[in-house]
């Protein structure tokens, strides 16, 4: 099975703004990863590489170790690793059994490159991510 669901696409905030057709391009590039109880999807600090929607199962977040939150189906992860090759900032490691769909920088970055549209939209949606991170630690005064 390849491709991912445009619904769980359209949750994540980078594709919120791109219509049915550019989803469905990006849709089409993830493939099916499977990943058994106990595993590591991604280690903190390693290279970023590939981005995740959950399918079924859970994934338990870790920042220096320590849990800071759960994911489950319909759930994402890794999404900065779609524009940045930079180190991994969590470990993500599956709770359960875990059914992801999963897209690499190198199958995702075609179609951005080949479509300024998607390009463009994904910029606004960084943009108006970054503005909204800043205003939450801004202190008043």
């Amino acid at each position: 099975m390849s491709g991912a669901s445009l619904t769980v696409l359209q949750r994540v905030p980078l594709f919120a703004d791109l219509d049915e057709g550019e989803l469905r391009k990006i849709a089409g590039v993830f493939k099916e990863r499977r990943f058994s109880k106990g595993d590591t999807v991604i280690q903190q600090g390693s290279g970023a590489a590939a981005f995740f929607v959950i399918d079924s199962g859970e994934v338990s977040v870790l920042v220096d170790g320590i849990e800071r939150r759960v994911l489950k189906a319909g759930d994402y992860f890794g999404e900065m690793a779609l524009i940045d090759a930079g180190a991994r900032t969590a470990t993500v490691r599956a709770a359960t059994d875990l059914v992801c769909s999963g897209v690499t920088f190198w199958d995702f970055r075609p179609i951005v490159e080949a479509n300024g549209v998607i390009g463009w939209k994904l910029l606004q949606s960084l943009i108006e991510f970054y503005r909204s991170e800043r205003a939450g630690r801004q202190e008043p005064g």
